[in-house]
């Protein structure tokens, strides 16, 4: 049993003994200044760990004392006789985890809520320590035999692991809780969701051509910035500036939570200038730059499925080369590539914060790999030509 010493800046916990914290943040003084959080260390019978952090946490005199108490209980065995998820429901948990203020922040706020309450609908009465990892593999089979996709179902998983990951930081469950979400296994394997659906140019213009006025400028939208569905049915007016062509888009408008400036190219340019601005809308929804009857569009679905049908493009995630919006990011990276534009720009663009998730979006056809050989064909002729043209070297006779 110890107190440990939690670093302020990559909050590891670590020995009272470290001066300097493998971050190379100065141990020593972040506790002169009161921002180190302590943290008691034991472990209950069986070599179960568990850390408890003790009124603030900030003052190492009571945490010393905290610790001494806790060696007497600890001798009488009177220990965290009940862990403290041993009465709590899922439910429960759902509703405390739902109120913070920090997820209500979140993009995926709406997402999380759908699949919390989707995962609730099976485990919402389930004391949350009674849970075992063959509960959630049958939930998985279950889901699967109601036809629901594996990335779905794998995100339900995903969020509410995300959920007891942010009760056991608050010390209301205990670790065990969250091995049983780690010892479950995806139903995804690797990159096997990953879609490659770009558009061409023709099949582009026929969609356009299809689609009703008021969904015509979101998917152009999507399609000339890269824009996620979120960041485009959510612009305001104030976002866009047409005479400086561009969309300015704050840290609280994007998933990954950073500001993102978006260039608008010339044809989206002329798209969006003949949106009308809102005069008859209920002023709550007037800064919207797309509405429908005075209503902010929340869901495209039904205008790309019919239009896609009219412009004879197989539409939906399980269709095959089935189109859906969040597609128009993938015809953005690829075209943005394909006009040679560097990496670095067009993840600036994007969002993307990682090379690996831009690969993700950038898809390589049959065009790409015919160009790769001409090039290499090129490159071995003139090679040939080299060669061939290379004066000869007089030798002794």
């Amino acid at each position: 049993m110890a107190v440990l010493a939690e670093c302020p800046i990559c909050h590891k916990k670590q020995s009272l003994r470290n001066r300097l914290c493998g971050c190379g943040e100065d141990l020593v003084k972040a506790k002169k200044s009161s921002r180190v959080r302590f943290w008691i260390n034991y472990r209950l019978p069986g070599g179960k760990q568990v850390r408890k952090i003790e009124g603030d946490g900030f003052d190492l005199t009571e945490a010393k004392a905290a610790e001494g108490k806790t060696r007497s209980m600890k001798a009488e065995n009177r220990i965290l006789d009940i862990k403290p998820e041993a009465k709590m429901s899922f439910k429960e948990l759902a509703e405390w985890y739902l109120k913070l203020e920090s997820v209500k922040a979140l993009a995926r706020y709406p997402i999380l809520t759908i699949n919390l309450n989707s995962f609730n609908q099976v485990f919402g009465d389930t004391v949350v320590n009674h849970l075992k990892p063959v509960d959630l593999e049958n939930y998985q089979a279950k889901r699967k035999c109601q036809g629901q996709a594996d990335s779905y179902i794998d995100q339900q998983i995903a969020m509410a692991r995300a959920m007891i990951n942010k009760a056991f930081d608050n010390d209301i469950v205990s670790g065990d809780t969250i091995k049983i979400f780690k010892r479950v296994k995806k139903l995804l394997k690797g990159d096997s969701n990953a879609r490659d659906r770009v558009l061409t140019s023709e099949e582009f213009t026929r969609l356009m051509d299809a689609l009703p006025f008021h969904t015509r400028a979101i998917v152009a939208t999507g399609y000339y910035a890269g824009m996620r569905r979120g960041e485009v049915i959510n612009l305001t007016w104030d976002k866009l500036d047409l005479k400086k062509r561009i969309i300015s888009l704050e840290a609280t408008d994007t998933k990954d939570r950073e500001k993102r400036e978006i260039p608008i190219c010339d044809e989206l340019n002329k798209i969006l200038e003949k949106i009308p601005k809102a005069i008859h809308s209920e002023e709550i929804h007037k800064n919207h730059v797309f509405l429908f009857k005075g209503k902010p569009i929340r869901d495209i679905r039904t205008s790309l499925t019919n239009a896609c049908e009219k412009a004879e493009i197989p539409y939906g995630r399980r269709t095959k080369d089935g189109f859906v919006f969040h597609d128009t990011r993938h015809c953005f990276n690829t075209n943005m590539r394909k006009a040679g534009v560097p990496e670095s720009v067009i993840m600036k663009i994007t969002g993307h914060s990682t090379r690996e998730m831009f690969l993700r979006y950038d898809s390589v056809d049959s065009q790409d790999t015919r160009k790769a050989v001409d090039q290499m064909e090129g490159f071995l002729k003139s090679v040939d030509q080299n060669v061939d043209q290379a004066p000869l070297k007089a030798t002794k006779g």
